[in-house]
């Protein structure tokens, strides 16, 4: 599990503190045609063409090269390999996005409409679209679909890399589905693999997991079971909190944009001093769980764009925090053995404090800019998704080494007395 997880994130594209501008086709369904509304940043169409593209008069000066490489790049085909007729309507530039999560950007929109050859269903096809993907290693386009007499918004799925194979993942459209279920699951776990603040909040209370509090100070190490314990007490509380308002937000409820990602940056700052001094100690799972509600505000903004509703809505809001639920538990399962076994060496302070150090920072980096005050600390911190991989590759060797250590010493004859940190490390060994 754990080789097949470090392989996962090695191939994951680095984590971002602000939600990923993503690509939308929303498919419009006719009686024999089917047409493919388009939106594209503008930024990674302009990584993927090669060409400058700044404003609309740059699209208009390119529009023939952009239409070639668009049109290139949407090859839908029916289910026994017959080539669908594309046409394509004119480029526009607009300003979409959120201040606060994906950021203002701009991005282009076009129309294509797909017609199917005779005889073929236009309700069953590989949508064959892979423009930007295949260029931008961490872009995702999300396709939904209605029909012409019908408002009712479907998941249909999503277009991306694989991170296993590094080729794009063709999709194939059932409009007769009734559910996105798993394009959702995918989205979730992508959201808090890409997401450096909710990975980082997470890590941080992870910290003094495998301690004991004495007053105001971390001066004990906790058994094994009782760890495990309270940072299932802290995630499923967590869980909890950010599920209920994850449901409010994707509903319609208002959704004070700077306001939340403020409040993420400070729920990372108390994680970060309770790692180093207990400030809520016994009391972890009551904080994450009002922490949570502040996370799932967050959560969804990814679902509020998709403007689902009835039994669609109900599917993706639970794939997408499945998918949430499954990364969190990923990060948990990779993190805290490691951490328990630090604890019983007696050498975890400094890597403690150290690490709730940085995270504090980053935090005040965060809240500094998402107040309006743009600095060079939050620049970073938004780039620190890319340590994780050396990190966890460094934790689990530190965590190995010292278990051998014990483990040497006891095969020495020098098992060491009950209590001591040999005795404890060969324990958890």
């Amino acid at each position: 599990m754990l080789a097949g997880a470090i392989v996962w994130l090695a191939l994951a594209p680095a984590a971002s503190a602000h939600v990923v501008p993503t690509s939308s086709i929303q498919l419009l369904v006719h009686e024999d045609e089917i047409d493919a509304a388009v939106a594209i940043p503008l930024s990674d169409l302009q990584d993927s063409t090669g060409t400058t593209l700044e404003s609309q008069a740059d699209v208009d000066a390119q529009s023939e090269q952009l239409q070639q490489y668009l049109l290139a790049h949407f090859t839908p085909t029916s289910d026994d390999g017959q080539a669908w007729d594309v046409g394509m309507g004119s480029l526009t530039v607009s300003t979409t996005g959120n201040k606060a999560t994906t950021g203002l950007y701009e991005q282009v929109q076009t129309t294509f409409t797909l017609t199917p050859p005779a005889g073929s269903e236009h309700e069953s096809f590989n949508l064959g679209y892979d423009a930007v993907v295949d260029r931008v290693a961490t872009h995702t386009v999300i396709v939904t679909a209605r029909t012409e007499n019908d408002d009712s918004v479907r998941t249909v799925g999503t277009v991306r890399r694989s991170t296993v194979t590094n080729k794009v993942q063709p999709l194939h459209v059932d409009l007769t589905a009734t559910s996105g279920f798993s394009a959702m699951f995918s989205l979730g776990v992508q959201h808090i693999r890409e997401g450096t603040d909710h990975q980082l909040f997470l890590l941080t209370l992870l910290l003094p997991a495998p301690l004991l509090a004495v007053g105001r100070r971390w001066t004990g190490v906790a058994p094994a079971q009782r760890a495990v314990h309270r940072i299932a007490a802290i995630t499923l509380s967590f869980t909890l909190g950010h599920s209920l308002t994850l449901a409010l937000g994707t509903l319609g409820a208002p959704v004070p944009q700077q306001l939340v990602e403020s409040l993420i940056a400070v729920s990372i700052l108390v994680a970060a001093l309770h790692a180093v001094r207990p400030l809520f100690a016994g009391r972890e799972a009551l904080v994450a769980g009002a922490f949570g509600l502040v996370h799932g505000l967050a959560f969804s903004e990814a679902l509020r764009e998709l403007d689902l509703t009835g039994a669609q809505l109900a599917w993706s809001l639970l794939g997408f925090n499945l998918g949430i639920e499954a990364m969190q538990l990923l990060v948990v399962v990779l993190v805290l053995p490691p951490l328990i076994v630090l604890a019983r060496s007696g050498r975890y302070a400094v890597a403690r404090n150290a690490a709730a150090a940085l995270t504090a920072v980053a935090a005040l980096g965060w809240l500094a800019d998402r107040l309006g005050a743009a600095n060079p600390v939050a620049e970073v911190a938004d780039q620190l998704g890319v340590l994780a991989l050396p990190g966890l590759i460094v934790l689990w060797s530190v965590a190995a080494v010292l278990v051998v250590q014990a483990q040497q010493k006891q095969r020495t004859g020098d098992p060491g007395e009950p209590g001591t940190r040999e005795s404890q490390l060969d324990h958890v060994s």
